[in-house]
């Protein structure tokens, strides 16, 4: 490991709420996740879904080699019914993009509402 050695990595981290678990259940597991293998993500390291059910709340976390990556899905999902069926089923309550990313592309997550932060430290 060294210590302070920017990865490039970007990390995307999503909170969510949501009022039917089943059918949010039944969503990230049978449509969501597929839909995202389907588009052949390049450079996605990590797409996973930690959810506390007693709640209704979820963190989906996305880790991408680099910012590129994260833009190129970006365009491929915006839009498709099943990031329409995301947003009507859910409550983002915040999102929180780690890493370098250019403005072009937090402008077109606008309506997210996304907090932006850039790597200072730490070790890989």
């Amino acid at each position: 490991m060294q210590l302070h050695n920017k990865s490039g990595n970007i990390t995307v981290i999503i909170d969510v709420s949501f009022e039917d678990k089943d059918m949010f259940m039944d969503f990230i597991l049978n449509e969501q996740c597929q839909f995202i293998d389907s588009v052949d993500p390049e450079g996605l390291i990590k797409f996973e879904w930690f959810v506390d059910e007693e709640s209704n709340t979820g963190t989906l976390v996305e880790v991408f080699e680099k910012a590129d990556n994260f833009q190129g899905l970006a365009g491929k999902v915006m839009g498709t019914p099943v990031n329409l069926k995301f947003r009507e089923i859910v409550n983002v309550e915040k999102m929180t993009v780690l890493g370098d990313v250019t403005e072009e592309l937090m402008e077109s997550l606008a309506p997210m509402n996304p907090v932006s932060k850039i790597y200072k430290a730490g070790l890989s």
